[in-house]
């Protein structure tokens, strides 16, 4: 029996994971069947399950991969210093929203899922790690401790993700006025702090 090449098969894997979860996202998690998803991939519906167990674990597996991907594109665009911030608030849930939309409904459709809510609670878990990972990454950018731009991270985050599923402009632009100004109160308290 040849032995696989490892690499080759995760790189496959993830292909098809995007694939799947992007059939999903454009036609809905009830709407998509096995051979829609096959399709999408270019295999066989058998060849399928060379990478995954069952349904259930591609759709798990693939909406956590292709929404922590969606997390990493979302921070590449992370404010660079202070300078920056109107311009990533203002910007940022827009972009996303236009980008993203389609998956953030898929993830909340799995997630809220009976049968996949206790994958959604340590998928959400694994934000909140995350997302202080990126807090520790923007406090020296922005002279803020890590611990209130963890929170402002989920405040704008939030927000973005609501506008993105329901387009709703006053609740984004209630939340993302309270958020500038946020900000801006903190980088001068700490600021001033720093200083002294």
């Amino acid at each position: 029996m040849r032995e696989r090449d490892e690499q080759a098969f995760q790189r496959k894997k993830a292909e098809i994971m995007e694939a799947c979860f992007n059939c999903y996202a454009e036609n809905g998690l009830t709407g998509t069947g096995i051979q829609a998803l096959a399709d999408a991939c270019g295999l066989s519906k058998a060849s399928l399950y060379t990478y995954f167990d069952s349904l259930d674990d591609l759709i798990v597996e693939s909406t956590a991969y292709c929404m922590s991907k969606v997390e990493d594109d979302f921070m590449q665009l992370a404010p660079t210093g202070m300078e920056d911030i109107a311009r990533f608030i203002d910007e940022v849930p827009y972009w996303t929203a236009e980008r993203h939309g389609k998956k953030y409904r898929l993830m909340y459709q799995v997630y809220t899922h009976p049968k996949y809510i206790e994958h959604g609670k340590a998928f959400f878990a694994g934000v909140n790690e995350r997302y202080r990972a990126y807090a520790r990454q923007l406090e020296p950018l922005l002279g803020i401790p890590c611990e209130m731009i963890t929170s402002l991270i989920f405040i704008f985050v939030r927000a973005s993700v609501h506008y993105a599923l329901f387009e709703d402009e006053y609740y984004l632009k209630s939340q993302m006025d309270v958020l500038k100004q946020g900000v801006f109160l903190l980088g001068r308290q700490y600021g001033k702090e720093n200083q002294e």
